[in-house]
């Protein structure tokens, strides 16, 4: 089977190529580092070979964020480490520069592709001494070729849902072949621990998703592009999907009988379905503004579409309610649920629809804290919103020392398993 896929993969690479440039050309690629993720003469190793290097890889924002205390802990307790974090996208990669970019002793590489020239080439450069992978990142060829040095490999927050578990079981043979290469495994949830002990995965042990050792940073009003907003009534809608901005502006329409003055803030998932939410609230006669970075807020609009990354954290500090999206659409209730974490970090109430698959036990937790709620309609929505914005935003301490206790102890849980193989 490892055969196969790695003459697909070199088969493919002419293709990827092509697909990278493309991305490039649409902006989603960084123009001066893309080619790291295609030609080994791009690598450009930075290490101390004097010291041993943790290489991370975590695809996305979410992931990346998730292993920020992790790396500042391993970091700040070892002297004799160095560290390697690779990402997936362009976003992902500027969050890591903008967090470690007067540290050097944390390296940024974009994660090459998973073609076996190229992934021998990269270990042969940056001799990892332990590598260390996020969330559900699983690279065959990769996976193999560290084993066959002999690394130690590991996978931290590893997170196999019922779907993803049923398309592995397909090729069960290779797939057991692959998790069983891990030298330990972390399970993010009871349901993905169940998956992965199926799945033959070695020394697995299960502390909780380590999203909850996220950092998250207190702010004030203070953005002078967004100071309009403190003679505002308004709420949030965060990672909305297709299907879900209609059920906000229906809830919006609804509230406008009583807050004359209420903004509406739209944060997409997919920031480049922006114009059609825009449209969407022209044909239902509602002023809106596509607001990009640093851009201020026009003081006659009602729905504000926020056009940039990265964005979350700023509002769920000023919201008092959000609406955490993914949750009200039918057809994705197998991979339904945003990460809720963050918000209610930041004393946000929290809504959300009856699909959060992916993310049950954490909406569990809340739910029964009265942290978040669920809603099943637009009436619901507004209703609930309707008796939040008559106050103003209140952090309740109880619930914040609840996560953050939480949190701590994942940490350090997975801190000090990292720290036996480290220290072999």
């Amino acid at each position: 089977m490892i055969f196969i896929y790695r003459l697909i993969t070199i088969l493919l690479y002419p293709i990827f190529i092509i697909l990278i440039y493309l991305r490039k050309l649409f902006n989603k690629e960084d123009d001066n580092r893309y080619k790291e993720k295609i030609f080994h003469s791009n690598f450009f190793p930075n290490r101390n070979d004097k010291k041993k290097l943790i290489w991370f890889h975590a695809a996305s924002i979410g992931e990346v964020q998730s292993i920020f205390p992790l790396v500042k802990k391993l970091n700040n307790e070892n002297n004799d480490l160095e560290f390697l974090i690779t990402t997936v996208t362009l976003s992902s990669g500027n969050i890591v520069k903008k967090k470690f970019f007067a540290n050097e002793n944390i390296n940024h590489r974009y994660f090459p592709l998973d073609v076996n020239f190229l992934i021998k080439s990269f270990l042969n450069k940056w001799k990892p001494n332990l590598v260390i992978f996020i969330d559900s990142e699983i690279w065959p060829n990769l996976i193999f070729e560290i084993k066959k040095r002999k690394t130690p490999i590991a996978l931290i927050n590893g997170r196999i849902t019922k779907k993803s578990f049923d398309k592995w079981m397909l090729i069960s043979k290779f797939a057991k072949k692959i998790f069983n290469s891990f030298d330990l495994c972390l399970a993010a949830s009871k349901e993905s621990e169940k998956n992965l002990k199926e799945l033959s995965v070695k020394n697995l042990i299960y502390f909780g998703n380590i999203k909850f050792s996220a950092e998250v940073e207190r702010k004030d009003l203070t953005d002078k592009y967004l100071e309009i907003l403190k003679e505002k009534t308004f709420w949030c809608a965060a990672s909305t999907h297709k299907g879900e901005e209609i059920i906000c502006l229906k809830a919006h329409l609804n509230l406008k009988k009583t807050y004359k003055d209420l903004i509406t803030i739209i944060i997409p998932r997919h920031i480049n379905r922006c114009v059609e939410i825009r449209d969407l609230c022209n044909k239902h006669k509602l002023s809106s503004q596509v607001l990009n970075d640093k851009e201020l807020i026009k003081d006659n609009c009602e729905i504000i579409i926020i056009n940039s990354f990265g964005a979350l954290s700023k509002f769920y500090n000023y919201s008092k309610s959000v609406f955490i999206g993914k949750s009200m659409i039918k057809k994705l209730e197998p991979v339904g649920g945003q990460n809720p974490i963050e918000a209610a970090k930041l004393g946000c109430k929290i809504y959300h629809g009856p699909y959060t698959y992916n993310f049950q036990e954490i909406y569990e937790l809340f739910n029964k804290y009265e942290i978040s709620e669920k809603i099943n309609n637009e009436d619901e929505l507004a209703n609930k919103l309707n008796i939040d914005l008559e106050s103003s935003k209140e952090i309740k301490g109880n619930d914040i020392d609840i996560i953050n206790n939480l949190g701590e102890k994942i940490l350090n849980d997975t801190f000090n398993e990292l720290s036996k193989i480290i220290n072999r």
